[in-house]
């Protein structure tokens, strides 16, 4: 028996869905213990990801409201829920004995804000299944859910809430028959034990078995009662790979669809049965484990996409990213996209989690013999079971279409004057073909992706490693630039935040076309001979010009020159020069240029680097002529922009001559002292 490889992935997915994706920017803030494997900061990865990749302009973006202790107890028992919202760390002391009735200590302790994490997990799953009972949306994505271990009054395996379960639930008032499909290293027993004895809701899991938490899951484990049959196991062994995994995935899940024909579909994803896994023992690659998604999004049911497992972070957040570039048809590149950790994809940067040389245990004839087996107990089963008919209990423990409705006024009367408010933001999706990324400013502002910072995010930064080892982003030692390799991130010793950074790229003027606000305009295609308003800034030995208005009454398209000099042996970040006032100032009382250290120049280099008269008789004019005249703000910016490019070129030119110079001189200065210093040791040592 051989098995196919896994299909290529499709550069575009022509079938597109409609994607709710759920988000709590809080999640990452939470953390276990010190040392545990289990880390929330994962989903901010993963998040980071899909925001940079662009991927949210593809789907609507909710933060859903935490889940109650109310809609926690629809599965768990009151005692174990009041228990969790109880218990901190300060007085755990306190709860021994619940502690040990609940299974909370070592696997699964006791931290701060745990009753509120658990509500950010079990609150989107369960709007998530909220909306695809509304028809909201095709697809709903929480990678914060997918806490499969959770008993109904225990906590097991890192979960305390089981949000898969109250997720189904909410599913379970809509739609008649829910398949659960589990791809996670480990055995999904929360989920199975919670609807073993029922026919609505068929579970399949897919895990290592065999001395391996939670020990559950064997291939005879199939249901009782109403729900025989109706829980399949898939026992597998160490090293399973991408081909292996695809040969019983799909015909397995694709019976379960013919004989089950299940309304909805709930697909938990946990990443620990990727290669090279903290805790996990199977050799998925990335696009081994996301084919599971693609096949499952195929059958075009609505889909509940949760994470789960997984505990080498940044293969985690690859494999969600791409799993979330799946599930909205959109190709990804490679090579990643700096974001906010790009330092954790190193050394090699790329979108891809690849298979180890593992053995793998699982032999053809192995898994030739499971899959006949489990073939054979899901022809067993009643033919898509008949559900009786009844009222749609109680309300929805999610949004409904009124409460989104009075959401949606309140937020465009709080906003009467924004063209696009955060939710509409958020709600927003963009349609294929629609050209500027300059018609929607606004939407990038509310997603965190401002100008300077989105320049910063669209050039490939594989290469930024300095000769030192430490990733600083500055280019030294040259003033040419290097198509995908410059960056203006500095590293944690330049001290250098990212406003600060923003101003200096802002500063740039652009000679294609200027703003009234005296800000950047967006530029066009990457000239690496002629960088637009859109590169980063090269630092080793390039000279900066721009202002920045101090005041609103400054705020003119007036762009004073000021001139950056950087010491070749320092080699830091560059200060700008305050603005000039709008008078021109005496030549007496000029301001020297500042260093790069921030202290103004020694009078040797004064000497060596007077101010240029045609640089101070451009700034002059510029900053005088619209009082004088009464000319209008646009007049002034467009006479600028004509008869400033020639004045800017030539101060540039005698201005680095000027600094050659100087630094020559210097040189020459320290090395007369550094003799004269030696002399006189010697003669002291005769």
């Amino acid at each position: 028996m051989s098995f196919a490889p896994v299909d290529p992935p499709k550069l575009r997915d022509d079938s597109k869905k409609r994607v709710a994706y759920f988000y709590d920017s809080d999640v990452g803030n939470y953390a276990y213990v010190s040392g545990h494997p289990m880390k929330p900061h994962r989903i901010r990865l993963a998040h980071s990801l899909v925001m940079n990749y662009g991927l949210y302009k593809k789907m609507e973006i909710y933060r859903a409201k935490p889940a109650t202790k109310y809609e926690m107890t629809q599965f768990h028992t009151d005692e174990y829920i009041d228990f969790l919202a109880k218990v901190t760390p300060d007085n755990m002391d306190s709860y021994q004995k619940e502690q040990q009735k609940y299974n909370v200590g070592d696997d699964c302790p006791v931290f701060d804000g745990l009753f509120e994490f658990c509500g950010i997990s079990a609150g989107g799953s369960m709007e998530g299944a909220a909306r695809l009972n509304r028809q909201k949306a095709d697809i709903a994505i929480n990678w914060a859910g997918g806490l499969h271990h959770a008993k109904k009054s225990e906590a097991s395996g890192f979960c305390y809430v089981n949000d898969i379960v109250l997720g189904i639930i909410e599913l379970l008032r809509f739609h008649k028959r829910v398949l659960y499909i589990d791809i996670d290293v480990h055995h999904g027993d929360g989920v199975e034990e919670a609807f073993y004895t029922t026919d609505r809701v068929m579970t399949v899991s897919f895990h290592k078995y065999g001395e391996y938490f939670p020990g559950t899951g064997e291939l005879r484990d199939i249901g009782v009662g109403l729900g025989k049959h109706y829980a399949v196991n898939f026992p597998l062994r160490d090293g399973i790979d991408d081909s292996s995994y695809k040969g019983i995935f799909e015909p397995v899940i694709r019976a379960t669809m013919e004989h089950y024909q299940p309304a909805a579909v709930v697909l938990q994803c946990g990443g620990d049965s990727l290669s090279g896994d903290r805790l996990g023992c199977f050799n998925l690659s990335m696009k081994g484990h996301a084919n599971c998604v693609r096949f499952v999004k195929s059958f075009n049911l609505p889909t509940l996409i949760l994470g789960g497992g997984g505990y080498t972070m940044r293969n985690v957040a690859r494999t969600w990213a791409f799993e979330t570039g799946t599930l909205v048809g959109e190709p990804m590149t490679p090579n990643l996209p700096y974001n906010d950790y790009y330092e954790y994809y190193a050394p090699d940067y790329e979108l891809d989690v690849r298979p180890s040389n593992m053995d793998n245990a699982n032999s053809k004839e192995y898994l030739e013999k499971i899959l006949t087996q489990v073939l054979e107990n899901l022809k067993r089963t009643a033919h898509a079971p008949s559900v009786q008919m009844t009222d749609v209990p109680r309300e929805s423990l999610g949004m409904n279409d009124e409460d989104e409705a009075a959401l949606d006024d309140l937020d465009e009367d709080q906003n009467a004057d924004s063209r696009m408010s955060q939710r509409k933001a958020d709600k927003y999706v963009e349609k294929d073909g629609e050209l500027s990324d300059s018609d929607d400013e606004a939407m990038e502002d509310m997603n965190g992706h401002t100008g300077s910072r989105k320049r910063r995010i669209m050039v490939n930064y594989r290469h930024i490693m300095d000769v030192g080892g430490n990733d600083s982003g500055m280019e030294t030692g040259s003033g040419v630039e290097t198509p995908q390799q410059g960056s203006s991130l500095p590293d944690d010793a330049d001290e250098m935040n990212v406003d600060e950074l923003d101003e200096e790229i802002n500063l740039i003027p652009s000679p294609s076309a200027a703003d009234i606000n005296g800000s950047a305009a967006v530029s066009g295609p990457y000239s690496p001979s002629a960088p637009a308003a859109d590169d980063d800034i090269e630092m080793g030995e390039a000279d900066a010009e721009g202002s920045a208005p101090t005041s609103a009454a400054d705020a003119l398209p007036v762009e004073e020159e000021s001139t950056i000099t950087v010491q070749p042996q320092a080699q830091a970040q560059a200060q700008q020069q305050q603005t000039p006032p709008e008078s021109p100032p005496a030549p007496e009382a000029e301001q020297p240029a500042i260093t790069s250290g921030g202290t103004p120049p020694t009078a040797i280099e004064e000497e060596a680097a007077p101010v240029d008269p045609a640089a101070v008789t451009v700034t002059a004019t510029a900053t005088t002529e619209p009082e004088a005249t009464g000319a209008s703000i646009e007049e002034a910016a467009i006479k600028q922009e004509v008869t400033g490019d020639d004045e800017v070129a030539k101060a540039q030119e005698e201005g680095r001559m000027e600094r050659e110079a100087a630094n020559a001189e210097a040189e020459a200065r320290t090395e007369v002292a550094a003799r004269a210093e030696t002399d006189e040791r010697a003669e002291d040592e005769l």
